[in-house]
């Protein structure tokens, strides 16, 4: 029986005398196909294809999920710049006041170049009170990216004069 170098021991005056350890013994035990060499450790082909295809699965995977992630992350950025831009129209319009009950439209400038934004303020069934309609569309494709509705209201202008004139009404009748 043929020993490894791993089952050899030297003894003190420098002479070598055979061991037996479990690993010696699996090396020689695992022969080749031919039976006469013993096999070599090492990875196979197949192994290391195997291997490689894995990684390449997983990688793929990842590769998506980044993917994913970014798109999502630009999306919801979107989402936010068109939703602080319809803020700031509602806001824009209850600092001017004189509401007037039409629709308007324009470009949402160099925040979101490729989009636009349309206003439309109809009555809301009580005197004085307005519903609004800010949306923010795609202006290629029409396709909707943010809306915002809200109420308003803003005193009538012919009630404070209805109410000038009761009061004055009023007045004049006490001192007659």
């Amino acid at each position: 029986m043929k020993l490894t170098r791993h089952a050899e021991r030297r003894s003190v005056t420098g002479l070598k005398y055979p061991t037996f350890s479990p690993r010696a013994a699996r090396v020689n035990l695992r022969l080749s196909k031919a039976g006469c060499k013993p096999a070599l450790r090492g990875f196979s082909l197949i192994e290391v294809m195997v291997a490689i295809v894995i990684l390449a699965v997983a990688v793929v995977g990842l590769t998506q999920g980044f993917t994913t992630a970014l798109a999502s992350s630009k999306d919801s950025e979107l989402q936010t710049t068109a939703a602080l831009f319809a803020a700031g129209q509602i806001e824009s319009l209850r600092a001017a006041g004189g509401l007037a009950d039409e629709t308007t439209e324009g470009d949402c400038g160099d925040d979101l170049p490729r989009y636009r934004w349309r206003q439309t303020i109809s009555p809301a069934g009580t005197d004085g009170l307005h519903e609004v309609d800010v949306v923010v569309e795609n202006s290629q494709t029409g396709a909707m990216l943010y809306e915002l509705k809200t109420l308003l209201f803003e005193v009538p202008a012919n009630s404070t004069d209805k109410s000038k004139k009761s009061k004055a009404g009023a007045g004049g009748g006490a001192a007659s």
